[in-house]
């Protein structure tokens, strides 16, 4: 089956940030969140929570391996007190565009339908600061973004989020060598087969599954009729899910690992497909189409594995 690569809007942030902060050296934002390893996987955090991307990832730990696969380093700095931490954001802005995050989606008043905290990371770059805002080009569709710095700093505090430190900055994003797009992917795939293997060291929420069995028991959370993970995969977690999985197997299929490509081709085509049915309230298709993405994990990590 023909595979058509992707373009278009959707909930990039992360990657989409770290390509503004690198600029005209940036590879695609496709080969940037890959090498994140976010869509080698999936997750149900606490038995509750659906996200596509591996059991115990988080966008922390996925932008920096982002940068060590592309050759790239950036300065981190996050904690203190929030005056010093606003005295540090202004100062670094002098020097130019700073990546923040991950902060508090739901204090982006800007953002229609935002009014207080909805538990919802997110990623920014700021470009400027004065008195009383903050400028910022939101990836999510939100060039030049004037923000109160109120709503700023209680987004940035970021204490509503299961992950991250509050006062997040990077800056200074700096190649320290020359790495291949294709060169980048090959060397996270052992990483991927790390995060299919779905091993024990990451700590998790107690309830918490992985790959197939995630995927069978969010079947069965629709089935039972659970609005909350409906209202989550419609509106978020699907359509970052199946964008990702599609820019892998762009990813795969331009650096030669075709059996893999296939295979989560497969899984994009599934995780696209649930939109229709998850809004419309087709929940018996819903079902069947987990139920069918389940085994998928354990083959592309065979797949993966065969190809090192």
């Amino acid at each position: 089956m023909l595979h058509v690569p992707y373009r278009g809007s959707g909930p990039y942030c992360y990657a989409n940030s770290l390509a503004m902060m690198m600029g005209v050296d940036a590879p695609e934002p496709a080969v940037i969140e890959t090498v994140t390893g976010s869509p080698f996987g999936m997750q149900l955090v606490g038995g509750a929570l659906p996200f596509f991307d591996p059991y115990g990832w988080t966008p922390e730990t996925g932008v920096q391996d982002a940068l060590a696969a592309l050759g790239w380093t950036a300065r981190t700095l996050s904690d203190g007190e929030p005056g010093a931490a606003l005295g540090r954001l202004a100062s670094l802005l002098e020097a130019g565009p700073v990546m923040v995050g991950p902060i508090e989606m739901g204090h982006l008043r800007y953002q229609p339908g935002m009014t207080g905290p909805i538990g919802a990371d997110h990623y920014l770059v700021a470009v400027g600061i004065e008195r009383d805002h903050l400028t910022v080009h939101d990836p999510q569709g939100y060039p030049y973004a004037r923000l109160p710095l109120p709503d700023f700093m209680n987004a940035w505090r970021a204490d509503t989020l299961t992950y991250g430190r509050p006062y997040t900055t990077r800056t200074e994003f700096t190649p320290i060598a020359r790495v291949s797009a294709d060169a980048a992917i090959t060397a996270v795939l052992p990483r991927a087969v790390a995060w299919l293997a779905a091993e024990p060291t990451h700590p998790m929420p107690a309830g918490s599954l992985a790959n197939g069995d995630a995927a069978l028991a969010l079947a069965d959370l629709l089935d039972a009729g659970d609005n909350d993970v409906r209202e989550h995969l419609v509106h978020f977690a699907i359509r970052v899910g199946a964008r990702r999985l599609t820019d892998a197997t762009t990813c795969l299929h331009r650096a030669g690992f075709t059996d893999a490509a296939a295979t989560i081709d497969r899984q994009a085509r599934l995780v696209g497909s649930l939109q229709q049915s998850v809004v419309t309230g087709d929940t018996p298709t819903a079902v069947d189409t987990l139920r069918a993405l389940a085994p998928t994990y354990d083959n592309l990590r065979i797949d993966l594995q065969h190809s090192l």
